[in-house]
This record gives C-alpha cells, sequence and structure tokens, in this order.
C-alpha cells in the first residue's frame, strides 16, 4: 500500500542488496514503501525520471495524502449515517481488487477463470450480510469447486489442461486472499455496534501504517525483510506498533466501550496481520515482475495496493471482536 502499509519505513538504500525477481532490476515503488523489479528492465541509469513530487519513501506524497484523506473521510461518513451502503463499497472494491489481480496474472500466463472468480467474489460478500458465516462458507465452497470444474474445462472438451494445478491453485488463493478476507468486514458490520467495530478496525489499520511510516522514515536503519521489502524496517515496524497499540487501548475504550486490554490485543495482532499482508502482496508483485497492482488511485496504485493489509486485518479484528466482546 501506499502509507497504509504496516511497518512501512526507509531503509538506507546502501544498506541493502537490491533482489531481482525477473529480468528487470529494482526500483523504487511509490506506493508501497518497499522496492520492486522493474518491469520494463534496464539497469539502475535507465530508471524514467519521475516528474511527481515524491516523498523520500519514493512516492507523491500529496497525491497520496489527498487521495487518502478523502477515501477516509468518505468511509467514516458512510460508517456513521448509512453503514449498509458499506457492504456495497465493499463489494465494488472486491470486484476491482479482483479484476486488478487477475490482470496481473494473465499477463504472466496464468490463466485463472475470471468469470467465475469475479461472480462467486460477489456471491462471498453479498451472502455474509444475511445469511452470515454460513453463507460466507457455502459461497466461498460453490465458487471454489466451480474455478476448479472450469479451468479443467476451459479450452475445451477435446484439449489437454496445461498448468492445470498452478492456476486452479493461485485461483483458489486469489477467492481467499481477496473476497473471502473482505467478507468479515461484511460479518463485523451485521453484529452489534457493526459500524463502530468496523470503524475501529479501519482506525487500527491506519494507525499501524501511519506509525511504521513516520517512525521508519525518521528512524529506520535496519532492514526487517530485505528480500521482499527492502525499505521496510524494525523501527518502522516498532512504530506500528506503538501508534496500533495505543489507537487500539482508545478506539475500543472510547467507541466499543469495552475492555482496555481487549484494544491491547486486538493492536498487537492487527500490526502483525497488517504487517504480513503488506510482505504478501510486495511478493506477489516480486514474482510477476510489477511495481503496482494498478492505476487506478494516483499515489498509492490500484485498489488492491489499498487492501493488501486491509484485508487480513478484517479477519482478525472479526475474530477477537467476536470472541471477546
Amino acid at each position: 500500500m501506499a502509507e497504509e502499509t504496516a511497518a512501512t519505513g526507509e531503509v538506507p538504500e546502501d544498506a541493502i542488496a537490491p533482489t531481482a525477481a525477473s529480468a528487470g532490476t529494482n526500483a523504487a515503488v511509490p506506493g508501497n514503501g518497499s522496492v520492486e523489479p522493474n518491469h520494463a528492465g534496464g539497469s539502475e541509469g535507465d530508471k524514467p525520471v519521475d516528474k511527481q513530487p515524491a516523498s523520500k519513501a519514493g512516492r507523491n506524497l500529496p497525491a497520496a495524502l489527498a487521495v487518502g484523506f478523502g477515501l477516509g473521510l468518505s468511509l467514516i461518513a458512510i460508517l456513521l449515517w448509512a453503514p449498509k451502503v458499506l457492504v456495497g463499497v465493499i463489494a465494488v472494491a472486491v470486484a476491482v481488487a479482483t479484476w486488478e489481480v487477475t490482470k496481473r496474472l494473465r499477463e504472466a500466463d496464468v490463466l485463472v477463470p475470471r468469470i467465475p472468480l469475479l461472480l462467486g467474489g460477489q456471491a462471498v460478500v453479498w451472502l455474509a450480510w444475511p445469511v452470515g458465516p454460513q453463507g460466507v462458507l457455502g459461497a466461498f465452497g460453490a465458487t471454489a469447486l466451480t474455478l476448479m470444474v472450469w479451468r479443467l474445462f476451459d479450452h475445451g472438451l477435446r484439449a489437454t489442461p496445461r498448468n492445470y494445478l498452478r492456476d486452479t491453485a493461485i485461483s483458489v488463493f486469489t477467492l481467499t486472499w481477496i473476497p473471502l478476507l473482505a467478507a468479515f468486514a461484511v460479518l463485523m458490520l451485521s453484529e452489534d455496534k457493526g459500524n463502530l467495530r468496523v470503524l475501529t478496525f479501519m482506525i487500527l489499520v491506519v494507525c499501524s501504517d501511519v506509525g511504521g511510516y513516520v517512525a521508519g522514515v525518521l528512524f529506520g536503519k535496519h532492514p526487517m525483510v530485505p528480500h521482499i521489502s527492502p525499505k521496510k524496517s524494525w523501527e518502522g515496524f516498532g512504530g506500528s506498533l506503538v501508534f496500533c497499540v495505543i489507537g487500539g487501548l482508545l478506539t475500543v475504550t472510547l467507541l466499543l466501550q469495552a475492555n482496555s486490554m481487549i484494544g491491547v490485543l486486538l493492536g498487537v495482532g492487527l500490526v502483525l496481520v497488517a504487517t504480513s499482508g503488506d510482505l504478501i502482496e510486495s511478493q506477489i508483485k516480486r514474482e510477476l515482475g510489477i511495481k503496482d497492482m494498478g492505476t487506478l488511485l494516483p499515489g498509492h496504485g490500484g485498489i488492491m495496493d489499498r487492501l493488501d493489509s486491509m484485508l487480513p486485518s478484517a479477519f482478525v479484528a472479526w475474530l477477537v471482536l467476536t470472541a471477546l466482546l
């Protein structure tokens, strides 16, 4: 993600060795705080000049802030005054993110069945509201089975499937990664004080991202996982932890009126999964040889580049709040 990346932080470029994932070399990526392969290839001296104003993390910071604030304020307004509308917002985001990921996969010759993924993903999200976990599980299982059969015969009954196991496994992974994890935000919304639960989870993810960015840029010297995301630092991770725990204490106490220790637990859990979610997407992009999943959001990349840390965080937030509240 852009600034919404847990534990993002700059590590001096000379403190790490670049990692090549494709024929191209590494270039600083605006929007996710890490170094990703240059899809166009070429040497370090061949990097295109970015005329956009960029932050120390290498992205167009004014555009990123404008988009981030705009999206954040819109979501807060929806949660406070029309929470049911959020289900449609999540469904649209899931559809766009799925399209972005399948497009990138197909560019890498990974033939994931796009139609059943898009339709099945919508079923997973929409059934979470009226039916609950049973609806999510049923839609997920039916879509996974459809993906297996679709990929088996997508070239006709007489053709021999090629890379069937790889493509089917990645298809089910995509179904899990985007629609299934997003559905937990809808499940949260359907519970008591659901809009405040979702708002709490969103605030904590932002706290984690902002804390990681600030601490990483100011103090980041020790790379965290240089072969996956070279600019992430342990100092940035510490900043994420501090901000998220404080945010958890305040939001769980003030918004949900629950035990503050639940906020501490939630804060720690979200830092771990938000950071992991960002690293998962960074590794996927590195293997695909791309900088961003899309270009829809200036300063951030695509919708998926904004959801990478929020998707696993939605599951953990649902799990902790459902179990302890």
